[in-house]
């Protein structure tokens, strides 16, 4: 590597040198200039040559660039073929960030984010239901739009819930492409002044967000109080989430729904996040489509949830500022849970990176590889678990259609997926469809 870089400084120094011998040959090259009438044609010529000379200039800087990016991605590729762990490998990525101890008893209170619906009551009374305690998790509403019926049945429930309402009810300015996308932009500015609320000015260490049109599972609360231990001791993960991109009914394992995965996709949809995130995200919190936001790698940083194998939450609310989008053909469809799982007597400690990783990844390239047609024709039933392979982001796609499965990339990370492998259920059987072996980490430009 050490030559490598040499390679790169000595390409540097060719560089600078030949621009400063092209200079010296400009300015001492002899002026003929006898007749001054062509002075300027002259001028021209000299200027057209010298743009000329910094345009191949320019070309050789960015080829020396393109080899130094080249070298360090290669470098980074061994390690990780290497299986180097993290703490041993040199990086000038900046590590993540520090968390402050939490004790794992920590209140943890539920943000209901709030606007217009009146519905918003199907929300509240499964939560007051469930919550196996007001104390440990009280229920903030936060309610932006000023919608005075969904106020009122907000206050109904008295001292049962905290209700906080966004004092600012403007329109925001906004491109004149985006204006319909207001409601993006309000909404964003709702999550940032109602986490605010909730970390800043009630102090509180972490919290579980869902909004008004979610539905929980008689578990939700289990599910949250036994992952929460996980999020305080593993780095590697930034959220606890209830929700399964690909949770249909017919796609998931309904036998076993106290099985838990790691995820880099955010879910979302009723998900848990330390205070210590929200110092992080605040001040660079977007104006718009926070949620997509979440998943660029600026935000991310290498960062996994725990997602279940069967949906916590279910979504009723069809209408919205995304106007139904995906609600009849997709989300409508997702399974609740409705057996109670008991999280907290068990072990989790599975999911933390480094052991999850050795058995995961043993199970997906363990399995046999079918192909898709193969999977629809129901055959070689013999083999059970069986992986399906996709090396390009067209034949990820085609092949995520074909079975059912959420085929949208967002920074070129596919839904409920973990280093590229989705799994999911398909005619009974358990299907991994996941990259080659070999995977090297998410391509954006695949979104």
């Amino acid at each position: 590597m050490l030559k490598k870089s040499s390679l790169v400084l000595w390409g540097v120094v060719l560089f600078v040198a030949w621009n400063a011998l092209i200079l010296f040959f400009l300015w001492t090259r002899p002026q003929p200039f006898s007749d001054h009438s062509h002075l300027a044609d002259e001028v021209i010529r000299l200027a057209q040559d010298a743009e000329a000379e910094l345009q191949r200039q320019k070309d050789l800087l960015q080829q020396i660039y393109r080899y130094s990016a080249h070298w360090r991605q290669r470098k980074a590729n061994e390690a990780k073929r290497l299986q180097v762990p993290a703490s041993a490998q040199p990086s000038a990525a900046s590590p993540l960030p520090q968390r402050r101890p939490i004790p794992p008893d920590a209140v943890l209170p539920v943000v209901v984010i709030a606007c217009d619906r009146s519905t918003v009551r199907r929300c509240l009374d499964k939560l007051l239901h469930y919550r196996p305690s007001k104390e440990r998790f009280p229920v903030i509403v936060s309610q932006d739009c000023g919608h005075e019926e969904t106020a009122r049945v907000i206050a109904s429930y008295g001292d049962a819930i905290m209700h906080i309402k966004q004092p600012n009810l403007s329109n925001i300015p906004v491109p004149t492409d985006h204006r319909k996308f207001q409601g993006y932009y309000k909404i964003a500015r709702h999550y940032r002044w109602a986490l605010s609320q909730v970390f800043r000015t009630f102090k509180y260490q972490a919290a579980i967000v869902v909004e008004d049109d979610l539905e929980v599972a008689p578990d939700f609360f289990e599910y949250f109080q036994a992952a929460f231990p996980l999020l305080l001791t593993d780095p590697t993960l930034w959220c606890i989430s209830a929700w399964n991109d690909n949770g249909k009914e017919q796609m998931v394992d309904l036998a076993h729904p106290e099985l838990l995965y790691r995820t880099d996709f955010f879910p979302g949809l009723g998900w848990l996040l330390l205070s210590d995130l929200w110092e992080e995200l605040e001040p660079k919190w977007p104006k718009a489509f926070w949620d997509d936001w979440m998943r660029q790698p600026e935000q991310r940083q290498g960062r996994s949830c725990v997602r279940p194998e069967v949906s916590r939450t279910m979504t009723f609310g069809r209408k919205g500022v995304s106007h139904g989008q995906f609600f009849d053909q997709y989300l409508k469809f997702i399974k609740l849970n409705d057996r109670f799982v008991p999280f907290t007597q068990m072990d989790l400690s599975y999911l933390k990176k480094d052991e999850y990783e050795r058995s995961f990844l043993a199970q997906v390239y363990g399995a046999p590889e079918l192909r898709v047609e193969e999977l629809q024709g129901n055959q070689r039933r013999e083999l059970g678990t069986v992986r399906v392979q996709y090396t390009t982001r067209d034949s990820f796609k085609a092949f995520a259609k074909a079975l059912g499965v959420m085929d949208d990339l967002k920074s070129g990370v596919p839904r409920a997926g973990y280093q590229g492998i989705v799994s999911f259920l398909y005619r009974g059987r358990r299907v991994y469809l996941a990259p080659p072996s070999n995977w090297t980490g998410y391509d954006p430009s695949w979104s």
